[in-house]
């Protein structure tokens, strides 16, 4: 039975898991994301998050500490340059493991371990500045903007329009009876002329 057994060995001494962790601690500083199998992405996840809280502080002995753990100075300079100041207002929490499925070869369990906030797909990107407005700021100025403009329109458009239906109307009826006066006449004319005759 497991009782109280908190740390996973597995299946290796102590100073080879402890290497192992160290490079696989490096490699997610220097790349933001691994695959591994899910024990050791556990196991890392442990081990390497007590180090990037330890990387918010930029001193001397906190460097010391951490190059303790990781013996890798790229690796040092990436965690306390860019995963630091990237992460400096989080609480904790850096890491998120997401399972793949099984390894063809051995059925392992797989998953691929990555640092939250450089995760570019699943974190939003930040949108640009959004005027704040309420809805009755909007409605007041809406209303007072558009009022005018809106009256103006109705005066602009609408009386002409009124007016020149109106002249197109009368002048049409003018014309119509112009033509009937005009036809008349010739009708006139026309049945005359046979009385004439």
């Amino acid at each position: 039975m497991r009782h109280g057994v908190k740390v996973n060995h597995l299946g290796r001494t102590a100073p080879h898991r402890k290497a192992m962790l160290s490079n696989m601690a490096s490699s997610l500083i220097k790349h933001k994301k691994i695959t591994t199998t899910v024990a050791k992405a556990k196991a890392l996840r442990v081990y390497v998050e007590p180090l990037i809280t330890k990387a918010k502080s930029d001193s001397v002995h906190s460097r010391r500490t951490v190059f303790s753990y990781l013996r890798d100075k790229e690796a040092i300079k990436e965690l306390f340059g860019v995963v630091a100041s990237k992460v400096g207002d989080r609480q904790g929490g850096y890491t998120r493991i997401l399972k793949l499925g099984n390894r063809m070869g051995d059925n392992a369990e797989m998953a691929l371990i990555e640092l939250v906030d450089f995760n570019e797909f699943i974190q939003p990107k930040p949108a640009k500045e959004q005027k704040k407005s309420t809805r009755r700021s909007r409605s007041t100025s809406s209303t007072t903007k558009a009022t005018p403009v809106a009256k103006e329109a109705e005066e602009a458009v609408v009386e002409p329009v009124h007016e020149d239906v109106v002249q197109e109307v009368k002048s049409e009826d003018v014309a119509e009876n112009t033509d009937t006066t005009n036809d008349t006449p010739d009708a006139d004319a026309t049945e005359e002329q046979p009385k004439k005759d």
